[in-house]
């Protein structure tokens, strides 16, 4: 598991600096992710910078001003910002979107992380980091947390209060109406809470309501709150139905339970009270699986399983023209 926070991108930024070329007139970043690198870059160059889509109609963010027209003729060299490369596809993507302004801008492209296999699609490529990974600017908008356990409160939303935390009709209303904290943008795995079962459809209408999606629920089945505290077990529950799953993230919002799900499970926990990855202890089977150890094992699992997925897909496509050959 390979993490970055917005800390360890801005000193990737910084240390690298000296890659991108000086005759750069303008920084221009592409939504979402690359916004946030774009701005950096920016300001730490002292240059305007747009979003792609403004960059397309002309437009460029300036002090003082939301937007302003540029002159084509002021801005000729132009810097292109992601975060990060993976397969390829979005940098291709832009590429395409940008051909038809070739001719009036020198376009480069810049992305501060990559992969090995990918780093040559940009221009200035500034660090290298294999897959799987994570990034704190885009953790809770990531394709595969599917594969992934969330804790509620702290997580989905804010804590109870001392006060709210009654085991009775105070703490009821706040299942229902507690203020959402990082609600993510993408389904949910599996769902983990310390919350009491007998709070089940309390805590379903409130996810509803907010539209989390999610595959599953696990909640603790004790009595009431003075059996949760005499069990005082919150990680331990948590860690087993981490560990008998096939997940690979587990997002936890207190800092001493996280750090005891992974001693539990050695898989990685993300903890929201300090936006870091907890990975102190590791299992060699996830190393493997993930990448970590041995990464060629990985990338060749992963091309096999795109060749066969292409066996399956011509396949498929060849039944299909065969059977309506016949129809006809």
């Amino acid at each position: 598991m390979n993490y970055r926070s917005i800390n360890d991108l801005n000193n990737t930024i910084l240390k690298q600096l000296h890659l991108i070329p000086r005759d750069i007139d303008l920084v221009v970043g592409v939504p979402r992710s690359g916004m946030l690198p774009a701005n950096l870059l920016a300001l730490y160059l002292n240059l305007p910078y747009t979003d792609i889509h403004s960059f397309m109609n002309g437009f460029i963010y300036k002090s003082g001003a939301r937007k302003q027209f540029f002159n084509e003729t002021e801005y000729k060299n132009i810097l292109v910002v992601d975060d990060s490369i993976a397969s390829g596809s979005a940098i291709k993507e832009c590429k395409s979107d940008l051909a038809h302004l070739e001719s009036k801008f020198n376009i480069k492209y810049c992305a501060i992380y990559y992969t090995p296999e990918n780093g040559n699609l940009a221009d200035y490529a500034l660090e290298e980091v294999p897959t799987p990974r994570y990034f704190q600017w885009n953790i809770f908008n990531h394709t595969t947390l599917e594969k992934a356990c969330f804790d509620i409160d702290g997580v989905l939303c804010v804590d109870p209060s001392e006060e709210q935390n009654d085991d009775g009709e105070l703490y009821r209303t706040f299942l229902l109406n507690a203020v959402p904290l990082y609600i993510p943008g993408a389904k949910i795995g599996t769902i983990v809470t310390s919350r009491l079962e007998k709070y089940r459809s309390e805590t379903v209408i409130w996810l509803e309501k907010n539209g989390i999606q999610y595959d599953k629920l696990v909640m603790l089945d004790l009595p009431d709150m003075k059996a949760r505290q005499k069990a005082n077990n919150h990680a331990g529950h948590k860690a087993k139905e981490y560990q008998v799953s096939h997940y690979n993230l587990f997002v936890e919002s207190d800092l001493g339970q996280a750090i005891e799900i992974n001693k539990r499970t050695k898989k990685p926990v993300f903890c929201t009270e300090n936006f870091e990855m907890i990975y102190n202890s590791e299992s060699l089977i996830y190393n493997l699986k993930s990448g970590k150890n041995f990464p060629f094992l990985r990338r060749y699992a992963l091309k096999l399983r795109d060749y066969v997925k292409g066996l399956k897909a011509t396949s498929e496509s060849s039944s299909l023209e065969k059977a309506s050959s016949s129809f006809n």
